[in-house]
C-alpha cells in the first residue's frame, strides 16, 4: 500500500471529484481510507444526557484506496506510486510522473551474496 496517514490525497471518483486533502487514518484490511472533507455524511441522533440537542451530526466515511491518487510533492500533480530499490537495499516509494522520491517504505536489508 503506497498511501500513508497525513498524505496529501485527491479524489478521482465520486460526489467529491477533485478534491485534494489529508489522509487522517487508513484501514488496511478492509482497503479504506477516511479523508479529512470528503465522503461527509448525516448520522441522526437522538436527544440524550450525552448529546443535549440531537439533531443531524456531519461526518466522514471511508473512501476506497482505489478511489484516490496520491499527491506528488515536487511536481504537485496527481499520480501513480511505484516502489524502487535504493543502492543500500532499502525501498521508496516514488512519483511515476517525475520520478522524485517520496518516502522510505523499508529499511535496508542485507543481500545474500554469491561467491
Amino acid at each position: 500500500m503506497h498511501i500513508r496517514s497525513e498524505d496529501t490525497v485527491e479524489v478521482i471518483t465520486g460526489d467529491d471529484r477533485g478534491t485534494r486533502a489529508r489522509v487522517l487514518r487508513i484501514d488496511k484490511r478492509s482497503g479504506k481510507l477516511l479523508v479529512e472533507g470528503v465522503n461527509r455524511v448525516y448520522k441522526h441522533v437522538r436527544r440524550s444526557e450525552k448529546n443535549r440537542q440531537g439533531g443531524r451530526l456531519s461526518k466522514e466515511m471511508p473512501v476506497q484506496i482505489s478511489n484516490v491518487l496520491l499527491v506528488c510533492k515536487s511536481c504537485s500533480a496527481a499520480t501513480r506510486t511505484g516502489a524502487r530499490l535504493l543502492g543500500d537495499g532499502s525501498k521508496e516509494r516514488f512519483c511515476k510522473k517525475c520520478g522524485a522520491g517520496l518516502g522510505q517504505i523499508s529499511p535496508g536489508k542485507k543481500r545474500a551474496t554469491k561467491k
